[in-house]
């Protein structure tokens, strides 16, 4: 397995083709929020609104606020609960989520703060490795900070308190289009997202603008490129490598190797990559396009690299058997072994150089999920 095929897979056929310029949309999180605004603005003794505005845990287009539509608001004869929706706008990203109703009602409860339910159509939680207790709706942790920032903006849920049930009719047939019910997501979708934004990575037009980016680098005689996987990975690149400018960093998104390619063409000397378990074991195993319809975690080789560093045989196992790269990741530490990412590194730095015939040399770093601390590097990161 160290030296494994190196293998590029196609585009899903729905991705491949695009006539016009991309679309943004917004994510399951952000428009949970936004519903969970709307109903807060009732409980709070306002109108019914047609449309609210919430903050965006980042600026998009220059503001760090987004407005959106609201479907229907209802408040209870009791005034106990409001519910509100918002219909899900993915733009041009192929998500099995466009369209769906992200419905939220919210009820005062005896103590402070804001509590998380799942409704119909929101998965729970059942194996480890997800960043969530198992038993817990499947709602992230930046849309939880969404929603209660969004929700604090109409009431005081420190002084009075308020249970958040998410639902989404329909969304236990979205899942089972998804990988969920593989990594013990029970009942329904995720409510995701760590911008709000939705941008279409996964699409040819994407691959297209990735190849443009490695052009524009190039053009300026710049040697290096920084290809991550998206807006947190891309943050903590720049954190490990302050003196690159902007330029040079990529959010790559699944078409690494398409990277690759065009850094080999335009003469790009150095290529780094940045990123967390899961896009690396991919990488790790020689695949080179990590669009997730075409390709899964290999979950013998972090098995593998877990005995290689050290690791027990009942670690081994419990690896082998993990539900998701980052659930091996957090089996790495709560054991106390730290070898596994840098070998992982070294590996995935092995590959891209092996992809590029030897004409780019690889500097690989993995980050942690939370902190985006870097856990493990490659020989070829400090040379």
């Amino acid at each position: 397995m160290d030296r494994p095929e190196l293998r590029e897979p196609d585009l899903p056929r729905t991705a491949r083709v695009r006539t016009r310029a991309l679309r943004t949309g917004w994510t399951t999180g952000a428009c949970s929020a936004a519903a969970a605004k709307a109903a807060a603005l009732l409980l709070a003794g306002g109108p019914p609104p047609a449309s609210v505005e919430i903050p965006l845990p980042r600026p998009f287009r220059g503001s760090d606020r987004a407005a959106f539509a609201v479907e229907r608001a209802e408040l209870a004869a009791d005034g106990a609960w409001a519910e509100a929706v918002v219909v899900k706008d993915a733009g041009d990203d192929p998500d099995v989520t466009h369209g769906a109703r992200l419905t939220v009602r919210l009820a005062w409860a005896a103590t402070p703060g804001v509590a998380f339910r799942a409704g119909a159509g929101v998965g729970t939680v059942t194996k480890p490795g997800l960043g969530i207790p198992v038993g817990e709706p499947a709602i992230n942790g930046t849309p939880r900070r969404m929603i209660a920032a969004a929700v604090a903006e109409a009431l005081d849920p420190d002084r009075r308190g308020v249970v958040c049930t998410v639902s989404v009719p329909g969304g236990e047939a979205m899942a089972r289009r998804t990988t969920n019910p593989r990594l013990g997501i029970l009942g329904g979708i995720s409510i995701l997202g760590t911008t709000g934004v939705v941008r279409p990575f996964s699409t040819a037009s994407w691959r297209a603008s990735v190849l443009q980016a490695v052009d524009v680098l190039a053009a300026q005689g710049l040697d290096t490129v920084v290809l991550t996987t998206g807006g947190r990975t891309e943050r903590a690149a720049r954190r490990l490598l302050p003196a690159l400018p902007e330029v040079c960093f990529v959010e790559v998104g699944d078409f690494t190797g398409a990277a690759v390619r065009q850094a080999v063409g335009r003469g790009v000397a150095v290529v780094a990559f940045v990123g967390m378990a899961g896009k690396l074991a991919k990488l790790g195993a020689g695949v080179l396009m990590t669009h997730w319809t075409r390709s899964r975690v290999d979950l013998e080789l972090l098995a593998e690299i877990t005995a290689q560093a050290g690791g027990a045989a009942e670690l081994v196992a419990q690896v082998r058997a993990a539900n998701s790269a980052r659930h091996a990741y957090e089996l790495w530490r709560a054991h106390g072994l730290d070898g596994p990412p840098a070998l992982l590194c070294a590996r995935v730095e092995r590959n891209l150089e092996r992809f590029a015939d030897g004409r780019i040399r690889a500097r690989v770093a993995m980050v942690d999920f939370d902190t985006l601390d870097a856990v493990g590097t490659g020989p070829g990161w400090a040379a």
